[in-house]
């Protein structure tokens, strides 16, 4: 695979790269490396699979890609997740994230899996971390890490450390990219600022975007309507989706039209599939896209309504979230220990 089609893979689907020329340079050589970590928190939904996705993507273009089951950090932040649920919950956020690849069409053995406890405890991490912490203000690392870390008038002294940590496991993964949703920016740029000085270059870093709420405006990880759980049943997805928030002609903040661009186009592009609206003769027939853009466009101009788009939405979004969701029922076990109050 050239250089240019390789960019094409990696680049595709992102909302910034920083920077492009970086990039570029570094798909010349053999085989970069890649990184994102998942903290893990409450239980995986829809939004993570958008970046999952984007990880076939890496590995198509031939990248060395880990992933980071970000334990200590889950807990760092506002203890998101209890000390002695962290193993638990580790272990889902793999079964899950290895859920997720297959049902992309990648091989989960294609990744590396690591977690935060494997390396953040040893000397060398511990050392520079707390170089960082005299290198770096309060205000810094409030700004840093503000679209990720949960926000109080008076912040544990864990979500300052938060953004530290998750700088120097660019250096500690030996990363050339850095990835993530654009909610981590302000610690990447943090990153690209500080490693220099402690023997690593300065990560091209690429950021997802983030998906809209099911209702509109930004998703709410606890806010269950706003949003597609991998575990949900098909007629549960349907319902969810005919209820979205999806106007007619309107683009912005519509979170259906976000599943289909992030999600489903590329897992149907991958199988060489279309993406087809069943509609009775009266209404026109059925319809075919082949492309998001086609659809968007026919969205736009009125010729697609919203009527006929959510329900097909619907079913293209359970299809694709369908493996996982047996995965993860075949294991209920998996989901008792890590959330043992919603799963008992």
């Amino acid at each position: 695979m050239d250089a240019a089609e390789r960019t094409r893979l990696v680049r595709r689907y992102t909302e910034e790269v920083v920077t492009e020329d970086e990039l570029e340079e570094l798909l010349a050589e053999e085989s970069p490396s890649a990184y994102i970590g998942y903290a893990p928190t409450g239980e995986m939904h829809i939004g993570h699979f958008t970046t999952i996705r984007k990880l076939a993507d890496f590995v198509r273009a031939d990248l060395d890609v880990t992933v980071l089951i970000a334990d200590l950090h889950a807990h760092l932040d506002s203890e998101k997740s209890p000390w002695d649920l962290l193993d638990a919950r580790s272990e889902y956020y793999e079964e899950a994230i290895r859920g997720m690849l297959e049902a992309t069409g990648a091989d989960p053995d294609d990744v590396t899996f690591v977690r935060g406890r494997e390396f953040q405890l040893d000397e060398e991490y511990t050392l520079d971390m707390y170089r960082m912490a005299a290198e770096t203000t309060v205000a810094r690392a409030q700004r840093a890490g503000s679209e990720v870390v949960r926000e109080s008038e008076s912040p544990n002294l864990g979500g300052l450390v938060y953004s530290l940590m998750q700088s120097l496991d660019v250096k500690a993964l030996d990363a050339d990219i850095a990835y993530g949703g654009i909610d981590q920016r302000g610690i990447y740029m943090l990153g690209r600022e500080l490693l220099p000085d402690h023997g690593h270059d300065a990560p091209v870093c690429l950021f997802a975007p983030l998906l809209s709420g099911l209702s509109g405006g930004k998703m709410s990880a606890s806010d269950a309507g706003s949003k597609v759980n991998l575990t949900d049943e098909p007629d549960d997805v349907v319902e969810k989706i005919e209820g979205a928030y999806c106007p007619q002609g309107e683009v912005e903040d519509n979170g259906v039209l976000e599943y289909l661009r992030y999600l489903v186009f590329p897992i149907l592009d991958d199988r060489g599939e279309d993406f087809v609206v069943e509609r009775p003769d009266e209404y026109g027939g059925d319809i075919v896209f082949e492309s998001y853009e086609e659809l968007e466009t026919g969205f736009v101009g009125g010729d697609l309504h919203p009527a006929d788009l959510k329900p097909a939405a619907g079913e293209y979004i359970s299809d694709v979230i369908d493996p996982i969701r047996e995965r993860l029922n075949a294991q209920p076990d998996l989901l008792a220990r890590a959330y043992p109050d919603s799963h008992d």
